[in-house]
């Protein structure tokens, strides 16, 4: 018989009777059974815990698991609204239907018309001049409606919409204007004038940067040193939101990899534990290194024999077989043992082999 099964058969009843809870597992079931027919007590299965512990076959015991550790606050999305900003000077936004835009795609402007365009753009702003912005409005209407493909058109009507604080419309006026010329500095002046006025404070940053550079404007520069550091803030903020998110992100990932890892040599400790206990302890015939020879009983078979039984329990018989299994050419010293060699003798015959001087 090879000794190193002897040491493998020894470690398996050791364990047994450190744990019996091995013979609960579900691949010891052939086991229980003829243990119970030989009339054997076998201790109920534990209850089951929240984790393995010591002792149990999926691995060694585990040491003091650390702390948790605590999870960093994350923010919501609901914080970018929670930036406290100045925002005196915002006004309700403008609900009005879209003004009339003009025939823009399909009328074909005559000089006639362009004049007449031009003879009401000077009234409006005649009328601007004398502040009566309804009529201001309306001239500049009566213009774009001849000319509607003239940019400064709608910018000057988009000023009058922001002295009557509809900045929509004037954002619309604006967005017309830049279609059509978006090289001019007026529409993202008073388009970043709207922006303002509706607390937009990185839309208006944009545009009166925009205008200044375009053309410089003193009144557009003076109104952008007012928005820039609101937009830089809210930047910062956003910034900072973006990088607390990336950071969730990749905790969340590292978490997932880490129980991915944690799951994978989990699995295959327990298949190791598996082909072991399975494999190396109850291998059949076929088990056993180098092969057997055809006809070898298995474990099942071994454990019939009472007087194997108890001879695997005395203390001196498994450490002579522990010494027989790190070096065979040491069974000679045991030759004068009576009960380690009627042992050997026993197993060798079961085996059909005979035992080595």
């Amino acid at each position: 018989m090879d000794p190193r099964k002897v040491t493998e058969l020894k470690g398996f009843v050791q364990l047994c009777e450190s744990n019996p809870g091995i013979l609960h597992l579900p691949e010891m079931g052939f086991f229980r059974t003829w243990l119970q027919s030989m009339g054997a007590n076998i201790p109920p299965p534990a209850k089951k815990q929240d984790s393995c512990q010591g002792g149990c076959p999926c691995g060694p015991a585990p040491s003091a698991a650390p702390p948790p550790e605590p999870e960093l606050p994350v923010d919501s999305e609901s914080e970018e609204s929670e930036i406290e900003i100045d925002n005196e000077g915002v006004i309700e936004p403008d609900t009005d239907d879209p003004q009339e835009m003009g025939e823009f795609e399909n009328i074909e402007v005559t000089e006639e018309m362009m004049d007449q365009a031009n003879e009401k753009k000077i009234e409006a702003i005649n009328a601007l001049g004398e502040g009566d912005l309804q009529k201001a409005l309306d001239l500049f209407t009566e213009a774009i409606k001849l000319n509607p493909r003239v940019a400064i058109l709608y910018a000057k009507r988009a000023s009058v919409y922001i002295k009557m604080q509809k900045p929509n419309a004037a954002i619309r006026d604006c967005n017309r204007a830049i279609s059509i010329n978006p090289d001019s500095a007026q529409p993202y002046k008073w388009r970043g004038k709207a922006h303002r006025l509706l607390g937009h404070w990185e839309e208006a940053a944009k545009d009166l940067a925009t205008a200044c550079k375009l053309d410089y404007d003193e009144d557009a520069s003076a109104l952008l040193k007012e928005v820039q550091p609101k937009a830089n803030k809210i930047l910062e903020h956003r910034r900072k939101y973006e990088r607390k998110r990336e950071e969730k992100e990749i905790k969340e990932k590292q978490e997932r990899i880490k129980k991915a890892r944690e799951e994978h040599a989990r699995a295959q400790r327990q298949e190791e534990e598996a082909r072991q206990f399975g494999g190396g302890f109850f291998p059949g015939a076929a088990g056993f290194p180098g092969g057997a020879p055809g006809g070898m009983p298995g474990l099942g078979e071994l454990f019939k024999d009472p007087e194997l039984l108890n001879a695997m329990k005395d203390p001196e018989v498994m450490a002579a077989f522990q010494d027989v299994a790190q070096n065979p050419a040491n069974i000679s010293k045991y030759q004068n043992n009576p009960k380690i060699m009627a042992l050997v003798t026993k197993l060798s015959a079961k085996f059909g082999a005979s035992p080595q001087p």
